[in-house]
């Protein structure tokens, strides 16, 4: 009897198993970009002040002939919108403040910029000038009323001018203190490759003091807006300030709150508009060159 050659046994294997599946890797939560942080922070702050303000009415914190409630202000501003103030509409003040303003506003700085940058290149100019600028500058401009009627008489010429000095003075002081702020050593060096003075003013001194200029002009134009009471003060019938005025000669304070909240809502208008402008044509504001 033959033996058979072996036969070999198979091998096993055991199946193959899918690999054991990872765990999701916790994701990191998505963190708030700095300047929507900020603004959370802001818009915090201002809801946790009206609430408190409206609690403060009503739970009889605070008179409200002293402070009226946010929801009081609403129903007088709901009240304004429909049947005006004395006679007016309330978008008629609003449009009359605003335009005295602007343009004020745009002489001012017509007029404010290239003067204080003129008295910035030329320390004759400003040695001429720069005292009466000085006087002037820092004089309540309630003051002038009296000498300002006497001169421009009751009209629209006295409140355009209280505005406009209000503003162009601290304009000037501000593009003459710019002006003297460029690095002399980047005048120098554009000297040495042959710039001559009309390119040293519009590549050198013009785009350092740039961001400098709309600084000042921010602050002139906060200074030149809280001068429109004054300047309503000359005999107007219309106007935010004339309002402010007028109703508190009546104790509504409710209408006086409303007024200064407008003011300052539209004061901050203005100053997010030149944020806006100085971003697009200063850029390089708060930048190392």
């Amino acid at each position: 009897m033959s033996l058979s050659s072996p036969t070999s046994l198979p091998l096993y294997l055991p199946p193959a198993t899918a690999p054991a599946a990872q765990a999701p890797s916790a994701r990191p939560a998505p963190r708030l970009s700095a300047p929507t942080r900020l603004a959370l922070v802001s818009a915090t702050s201002v809801l946790g002040v009206l609430l408190l303000w409206q609690a403060s009415g009503s739970l009889g914190w605070v008179d409200p002939l002293m402070l009226p409630a946010p929801s009081e202000l609403w129903h007088t501003l709901l009240e304004l919108v429909q049947e005006g103030y004395r006679q007016t509409p309330l978008w008629q003040h609003l449009l009359t403040s605003t335009l005295r303003a602007l343009l004020a506003f745009a002489a001012a700085i017509l007029l404010g910029v290239p003067l204080g940058l003129s008295m910035g290149l030329s320390p004759t100019l400003s040695a001429a000038l720069n005292p009466f600028v000085q006087f002037l500058r820092p004089l309540p401009k309630i003051a002038l009323v009296p000498l300002v009627i006497v001169w421009f008489g009751i009209g629209e010429g006295a409140k355009f001018f209280l505005i406009f000095i209000a503003t162009v003075l601290s304009i000037v002081v501000g593009a003459a203190a710019a002006v003297a702020h460029v690095s002399q050593a980047r005048l120098r060096a554009a000297q040495t490759l042959g710039a001559s003075r009309r390119q040293l003013f519009s590549h050198v001194v013009l785009p350092h003091a740039l961001p400098e200029l709309f600084t000042t002009v921010r602050l002139a134009i906060g200074i030149g807006w809280t001068s429109l009471i004054a300047a309503e003060m000359v005999a107007a019938n219309s106007g935010l300030g004339w309002m402010v005025i007028n109703a508190g000669s009546y104790l509504r304070t409710d209408v006086v709150m409303l007024g200064i909240l407008l003011l300052g809502l539209i004061g901050y208008g203005f100053d997010l508009l030149l944020v806006q402008l100085q971003r697009r044509y200063a850029p390089w504001a708060g930048k190392d060159a």
